[in-house]
């Protein structure tokens, strides 16, 4: 089969491998029809690594996929050849004490899609994973639908992680992808008023459309004194998207004495650093989002049943190829991009 395989550092190369098999008996073997490029591809693209994760080249990205189903194992129950379905990329051992208590996406011994060590990614013609990570779509979903039900599952998961109440005043900084998904399953569940910002005038745009209260560039205005003249006592909980220290700073800025400050971001830094003085005063809660863990099927009723429209996040499609262009399109931040699917003949 064809696979796209990192060979350097912002260097992409089709390679021929041999093709998966199926290893188990609740493996399912999957002919993926689209990947999405997500900003933690990126870092392995334009860094070579996230953290410890270091890249050995040539090695295969990509972990938003959705595609349909060529053959089980013997032990499948999920799903059937031919079934449409939607991948969750981090497959957790159940066994060990995380698995236990229901914390998978903090498994022991987890294995993620794209991930240096642990899984080769989705940007390939086949993909094997277990059967308890697909999850069938309708056929009026499209796959770039069921493909965005991973970021959105993570936008889900952050929100109930937050324990907000209905009405909760919340600012979303950094309007990617994730933004976006935090913002959509935060209106739904009845949050708001909701302040955004980023620095591309498309996002905020979008932001808007989708019904944020306030979508300002931070380039162009004092986001943090609008913000707060509007929200005097600061904001109940801020959702830090981009992985910026800038952001980190505004987000302490904006929250109200007792506010918690959900990272999502990935910084391509080790280290960032806090206005220590400010968050114990304020008592700032700071709560780490790994992930997702049980809310793809609540992610694609959000879709399926149009509680949500993620087709403006869709940006842009193309063909598997020419990824390269699409890595470098959301890497460069071209042509309004939010999120690139690369398609599959």
């Amino acid at each position: 089969m064809k696979t796209m395989m990192l060979t350097g550092i912002r260097d992409m190369e089709m390679h021929e491998v041999p093709m998966p098999e199926l290893g188990g008996a609740a493996d399912v073997l999957i002919r993926i029809r689209t990947v999405g490029v997500c900003g933690s591809d990126l870092h392995y693209y334009t860094q070579g690594r996230i953290g410890s994760q270091v890249v050995q080249y040539p090695f295969t990205v990509g972990h938003e996929c959705a595609g349909t189903v060529e053959a089980v194992g013997p032990g499948v129950t999920r799903v059937r050849p031919g079934d449409r379905i939607a991948v969750e990329p981090s497959v957790s051992c159940g066994e060990c004490d995380q698995c236990r208590i229901g914390r998978m996406h903090t498994c022991r011994r987890n294995r993620f899609l794209g991930c240096p060590g642990q899984l080769p990614g989705a940007l390939s013609e086949f993909l094997v994973m277990p059967d308890h990570n697909c999850f069938p779509i309708r056929d009026e979903t499209s796959f770039a639908r069921g493909t965005i039900s991973e970021p959105l599952a993570i936008g889900v998961y952050a929100v109930k992680l937050a324990a907000l109440p209905p009405g909760a005043r919340i600012g979303i900084l950094g309007m990617g992808p994730i933004g976006m998904s935090v913002l959509l399953p935060a209106l739904h569940a009845g949050h708001g008023p909701v302040y955004c910002t980023d620095r591309i005038e498309a996002r905020l745009a979008l932001a808007g459309a989708a019904g944020a209260t306030y979508s300002g560039h931070i380039d162009q205005t004092d986001t943090t004194a609008e913000i707060l003249d509007r929200e005097p006592h600061g904001l109940d909980a801020v959702f830090e998207c981009c992985g910026q220290q800038d952001a980190l700073n505004q987000a302490v800025d904006l929250l109200k004495p007792g506010g918690t400050l959900m990272i999502i971001g990935i910084p391509e830094t080790d280290r960032v650093s806090f206005p220590v003085d400010r968050m114990r005063r304020a008592e700032v809660r700071i709560q780490n989002v790994r992930r997702q863990v049980g809310c793809v099927e609540e992610a694609l009723d959000l879709i399926e049943e149009r509680k949500v429209d993620v087709d403006p996040m869709i940006t842009h499609h193309v063909p598997f190829e020419q990824a390269k262009e699409a890595f470098d399109m959301v890497a460069d931040y071209r042509d309004g991009v939010l999120k690139a699917m690369i398609a599959f003949g």
